[in-house]
């Protein structure tokens, strides 16, 4: 996963999801723990601060306790074992008191969610604040909407835009829930039961909750995944979301197309007239990375019995990959969208470029009005295909037609894409109010 982590995402969200942050994380979750059983009369009251004070990451080494816990499958045995010899004397007893190490390992996932999930929801920020500049300066620039690769009718760049701000914000609020709501604490012991620690053990879930400001579970989910599958499906989610909007841009920057760019275009080395959307190309990269860690996550919901047989251990690096190229994509089309540079001219020249044929529709209707749907529409459909053949123009056509008995000034009228932009400008409006009223 870091190997070409650099290139694709910023050092402070490499960084929350790092093989230092589960390190501390799971220590995190130690002297929580030490806490909790202190409070609650399971250990003796001098153990917390014995076991807190060697919690520091830098006392330990997170390659070498990978290293030492390949022959248990998983690194919080070798941490504990570490833990327990720095702690000393009476207090190393009480180092890891009935816990097991999934509960190092789902509380430490939790904890490294929630740091790379605030990272991840500030770049998305960025992203939703550069949508609404662009939605509202441009609600009424005429662009041609596109379905199937092929211009459809005319809409307008900022409703364009307005989509992709509304699809970022319903993404940002199943991540926010997620963050929010769906991270839990971990403590269940060897088989989810809590045998080691007692009748306390539902109180020390309770504080070590309170302690670590997490959710505090029903029972211990050991073997119910279905947290781990929700943080799964809204970064695959999220990541889909900036996909398509990357995707876009790309489009957008084609040279034939040329209505879109991003400001710093990315050279080539062979090529020196290249000005390729790097950003967005990242962005998308950063996508498909996503969605292949993301199906890991769910699904690991097919786990054995009270523990599973690996499942649950591909899980670790498929959420670190999830989190980080999430905000890698995220961190990219902000970048892309920020500084965007829009060509109005362009966008009209391409208005234009079919001789008319963007307004059929509304010819079409237009003759309905007149002939009938039926007539109206058949009327449309061969002018429009004569257009196609001839090369002439939608308007000429139409004024050739016998059939056809409209005036020049009602046809001139029929045929400006400026006036049949429907709903458009309205839709920029309300997605503007969505973003301003801050609803999740």
């Amino acid at each position: 996963m870091t190997t070409f982590g650099p290139l694709f995402v910023p050092e402070e969200l490499l960084d929350a999801v790092s093989g230092r942050a589960w390190l501390e994380a799971m220590l995190e979750f130690e002297s929580a723990l030490a806490r909790a059983e202190a409070q609650a009369g399971v250990v003796p009251p001098e153990a917390a601060p014995a076991i807190a004070e060697k919690c520091a990451a830098g006392l330990y080494d997170f390659d070498e306790l990978l290293a030492r816990g390949r022959s248990v499958g998983s690194p919080p045995e070798p941490l504990v074992r570490a833990l327990r010899e720095n702690v000393g004397g009476d207090a190393a007893r009480y180092v890891h008191w009935g816990a097991t190490s999934q509960d190092v390992m789902d509380t430490a996932s939790m904890l490294v969610a929630r740091r790379a999930l605030d990272l991840i929801l500030t770049e998305l920020d960025a992203v939703t604040a550069a949508l609404a500049r662009l939605a509202e300066a441009h609600r009424s620039t005429p662009i041609a909407a596109r379905t199937m690769l092929q211009q459809a009718v005319p809409t307008t760049f900022g409703l364009k835009v307005a989509g992709w701000l509304v699809a970022v914000l319903d993404a940002r609020s199943l991540l926010a829930r997620v963050r929010n709501e769906r991270l839990a604490v971990q403590l269940g012991g060897a088989a989810g039961t809590l045998a080691a620690i007692g009748a306390q053990g539902p109180e020390v879930l309770r504080l070590l909750a309170d302690d670590l400001r997490l959710a505090e579970p029903v029972v211990p989910w050991h073997t119910n995944r279905v947290r781990i599958a929700e943080l799964g499906a809204a970064l695959a989610t999220t990541a889909g979301v900036l996909a398509k909007i990357a995707h876009d841009v790309v489009l957008l920057a084609q040279t034939e197309v040329d209505e879109a760019r991003e400001e710093v275009g990315g050279g080539s080395s062979t090529l020196p007239h290249k000005r390729n959307p790097v950003e967005s190309i990242l962005a998308r990269a950063c996508t498909r990375l996503v969605a292949g860690y993301a199906s890991v996550l769910t699904s690991a919901l097919d786990q054995e019995h009270e523990r599973a047989a690996g499942a649950w251990h591909a899980e670790w690096e498929a959420q670190s990959g999830a989190l980080a190229f999430t905000g890698g994509a995220a961190h990219a089309v902000a970048q892309a969208v920020g500084s965007l540079q829009v060509d109005t001219e362009h966008m009209r020249r391409n208005l234009d470029a079919t001789n008319g044929l963007v307004l059929a529709e509304r010819v079409s209707f237009a003759l309905a009005a007149r002939y009938g749907r039926a007539e109206g529409h058949e009327i449309a459909r061969e002018v429009a295909q004569r257009v196609a053949v001839s090369g002439r123009s939608l308007a000429d056509e139409l004024r050739d037609d016998q059939r056809v008995e409209l005036s020049g000034d009602e046809l001139d009228a029929l045929l400006d894409p400026t006036t049949y932009l429907g709903s458009a400008e309205a839709f920029v409006d309300r997605a503007l109010e969505l973003y301003r009223s801050g609803a999740p």
